[in-house]
């Protein structure tokens, strides 16, 4: 069973062109899977879901400094956007290891 929030996330990752807008409801989307899990009181899925929120937010803070980034964009900005994709890199791995898909 394939993750719809990180699959969106890998899709970007992978270069695939994602409009800011659809990352931030996709991050939305993802952490409102994983308070419906957090109300089951199900700690597996709402951990799951919880990783996948957290890629999902930091793919589309990526995606947000990208589209704000000019040509003079400053070290500052690039440094926070490598940041914010290795978090985002990291919340997949993480969401991989917890639920054994790739």
């Amino acid at each position: 069973m394939t993750n719809e929030y990180i699959e969106l996330v890998k899709r970007w990752q992978a270069g695939e062109e994602v409009s800011v807008e659809a990352l931030q409801a996709n991050a939305d989307a993802a952490a409102d899977a994983a308070y419906d899990a957090a109300a089951k009181a199900d700690d597996d899925a709402y951990f799951a879901e919880g990783c996948a929120a957290d890629a999902a937010y930091a793919a589309a803070d990526v995606a947000y400094a990208a589209a704000r980034a000019t040509e003079a964009a400053t070290n500052t900005a690039d440094a926070a956007a490598a940041r914010d994709a290795e978090a985002a890199a990291h919340w997949v791995k993480r969401y991989e290891e917890l639920t054994n898909e790739k």
